[in-house]
């Protein structure tokens, strides 16, 4: 996914701050291309900068236009976001993962437009019918709505997930590095004394059960049979 090529356009925007919100979760996630649909003369630009922070050079770069057609002409793909479905509302409404996989072939070729509605109406039929695909972000039937930097942040999100495939919380281990982890918790066990003669294989299968369910890394995997080996130390000097 080429980032640069991602054009965030906000057609009417009525919340000055919300313009500053927007700036903020576009910085979040490496994307910088602003355009607005409206005029800046009618934008407070200090309400911008309230929420904007340190995101403030996507405003001072913003550029714009009188129409969402306008905005997005040297793009090769735009997106209308939109939570209602109807007739003019391009037929089957993409998921922003399912936009995400077609931008991210399409960046490569040139700019792509996500184009965002007026916090009180959304976009009109007719400004959808500008846009060349529509895209949906769902919610609850109980509040729908989201605010504008909301929607923006997830869109950009999703975007800047792409870029980032590489990048793994962790790996839960797999269950035969689990076993060996239960074999060293059972081998503590019987060197404390735990067992007498039976129980190390109902013990072995409860901590299996346990322990795979807790998905565990790598690293906490080695921590527990450190703690049951350290314990079976202690217990060795105890005894002596």
């Amino acid at each position: 996914m080429n980032l640069n090529n991602i054009v965030i356009v906000l057609d009417r925007p009525d919340e000055s701050r919300n313009i500053g919100a927007v700036c903020r979760g576009m910085a979040n996630n490496g994307i910088h291309t602003l355009r607005i649909v409206g005029k800046k003369e009618e934008i407070d630009e200090e309400r911008v900068r309230i929420l904007a922070i340190h995101a403030v050079n996507i405003w001072k770069k913003a550029e714009f236009f009188s129409s969402i057609t306008q905005a997005t002409s040297d793009c090769v793909m735009s997106a209308a976001t939109t939570r209602r479905r109807g007739k003019k509302r391009k037929g089957k409404l993409l998921l922003p993962e399912e936009f995400t996989d077609i931008a991210e072939k399409t960046t490569s070729e040139g700019k792509v437009a996500v184009v965002f509605g007026n916090e009180r109406t959304g976009l009109t039929d007719e400004e959808i019918l500008e846009c060349t695909l529509g895209v949906t972000i769902p919610s609850s039937d109980e509040f729908a709505s989201l605010n504008l930097s909301h929607a923006v942040q997830i869109m950009c999100y999703h975007l800047f997930r792409s870029t980032q495939k590489d990048y793994k919380g962790y790996t839960p281990v797999t269950l035969s590095r689990l076993d060996e982890t239960v074999d060293s918790i059972t081998g503590s066990l019987k060197d404390i004394g735990f067992f007498s003669k039976t129980g190390r294989p109902e013990m072995a299968q409860f901590w299996r059960n346990i322990l795979s369910r807790a998905a565990l890394s790598e690293s906490e995997a080695k921590y527990i049979e450190k703690v049951f080996d350290k314990a079976a130390g202690l217990s060795k000097k105890d005894q002596r």
